[in-house]
């Protein structure tokens, strides 16, 4: 069986380098090779002569606070030294909470403190070697981008776009990452967990034989939703509750249910080539829910001709799951149990106790890298399963049959004309305070 070093990215051993030559090379990079896609490598910085990882944050929420306070618990030293917020009590808060954690790997003076819809331009200006992109969806291949271009290490929260032409561009911008030896990793931390690994090289193995379907869940109750202050503007209110709206976030379906999608992707190694399915808002049907969706059921086709099964819901009561599953010729695997089983249905492998805490293993696993001299590049198949969620909402939204090639080609564009708090965002309530929402049958989405 392979082991979980065997699944990093490694270089070949003639591009083996020590961290400092690593790193070195790495931001001394100057434009060139990223013409066609619109971006320049531009000539960065490094942590000097030592070994200290100096790391910046853009997005301060619960998830960038967990991962920041992850990569500080990495091997060797490492120091947090920018963070960027839209929200000032949210920067607030997240240093407050790292640095009860660690506080004597943080080191964010008020001048390397920034706010508002640039602050993630203001991180990358600082001298740090890595940053880690953790602000809603929508923003984040805006911040690859920029990251890219000014030649920093990324660490990219999953899904990484909301919209076809923002999947499209964190692929470009990837490929421009992997030319200058920059690094990728994407928080699918199932692909970090040795309990996933063992299994997904199992059923490759053909410990179930020839695998025929796959089924994902993530059916749960949904998560926070936040009171309109008085007097603040559509898009504060919107940017506060960025779970709702589409822009922001693409719908549970992409924001969760990837997760889930992607572990099929790999262990097909395949991504879908058609989705058709259901959906709609049968629960969650105030305004307070903006625009996206309360359940989904998505029937994915691979070009092999094998089904995945996908499901997701936020209703709260109902059965609760959050799985993958894989039906072989030969047996059955619950592969979030780690566990096979027969035709018969008699269990014949168990990964056991342990093996999971992924969110902690994908940062020791992109810092160790980074000391190796390695340079991991998560950015594709962080893109094309996040464009597999995407073209399931495209087809619950449309009740139609959506093809893949169709859908990362689509101009579909979600994002607003502008960045600011006194901006329209690009859905308005209407006069009773409802948000536009898809109809299936009747909705275009390409």
């Amino acid at each position: 069986m392979a082991t979980k070093q065997d699944h990093l990215n490694e270089l070949p051993p003639e591009d083996q380098r020590s961290r400092r030559e690593f790193i070195k090379k790495s931001s001394l990079l100057v434009a060139g090779g990223a013409v066609t896609t619109g971006l320049s490598v531009q000539q960065g910085v490094h942590a000097g002569t030592d070994e200290t990882i100096r790391i910046g944050l853009v997005g301060c929420g619960t998830r960038g606070t967990g991962a920041a306070s992850q990569a500080l618990n990495t091997e060797g030293p490492v120091q947090l030294v920018a963070v960027g917020d839209a929200f000032e009590h949210r920067l607030q808060q997240c240093l407050r909470g790292v640095k009860g954690h660690h506080p004597d790997r943080v080191d964010v003076p008020p001048e390397r403190r920034f706010v508002g819809f640039d602050a993630y331009q203001k991180v990358l200006d600082q001298d740090i070697d890595l940053v880690i992109l953790a602000t809603p969806p929508g923003f984040r291949p805006i911040h690859f981008e920029a990251a890219v271009a000014a030649g920093k290490h990324v660490f990219l929260e999953k899904p990484v776009a909301v919209d076809p032409p923002g999947v499209r561009r964190v692929l470009a911008a990837s490929q421009v990452a992997k030319e200058h030896h920059l690094a990728v990793g994407v928080g699918l931390q199932r692909r970090h967990e040795p309990r996933y690994i063992e299994t997904i090289d199992r059923l490759r193995d053909g410990a179930i034989g020839e695998i025929l379907l796959t089924r994902v869940y993530w059916n749960a109750g949904g998560v926070w939703d936040r009171p309109r202050e008085s007097g603040e503007t559509e898009m504060r209110y919107q940017m506060r509750n960025w779970y709702y709206f589409n822009w922001l976030c693409g719908d549970h379906i992409v924001e969760q249910h990837i997760h889930n999608l992607d572990v099929s992707n790999w262990l097909k190694n395949a991504y879908p080539v058609t989705a058709q399915g259901q959906g709609g808002r049968q629960v969650r049907t105030e305004p307070k829910y903006g625009q996206i969706f309360d359940h989904h059921m998505v029937e994915y086709t691979y070009a092999d001709g094998t089904k995945m099964l996908s499901q997701c819901r936020h209703v709260r009561g109902a059965w609760p799951s959050v799985s993958e599953h894989a039906h072989g010729t030969r047996g059955k695997a619950t592969i979030s149990a780690a566990t096979i089983y027969d035709s018969s249905g008699e269990k014949t492998w168990r990964f056991g106790k342990g093996g999971g805490n992924g969110h902690q293993q994908e940062l020791h696993d992109l810092f160790a890298s980074l000391r190796n001299g390695q340079i991991p590049n998560e950015g594709e198949y962080g893109a094309l399963s996040t464009m597999t969620a995407i073209m399931g909402r495209l087809a619950t939204y449309s009740g139609q049959v959506i093809h893949w090639e169709e859908a990362l080609q689509s101009e579909l564009d979600l994002s607003p004309e502008t960045y600011a708090f006194d901006a329209t965002p690009p859905v308005v309530p209407d006069a009773d305070g409802f948000y536009p929402v898809a109809v299936p049958g009747i909705t275009r989405v390409i």
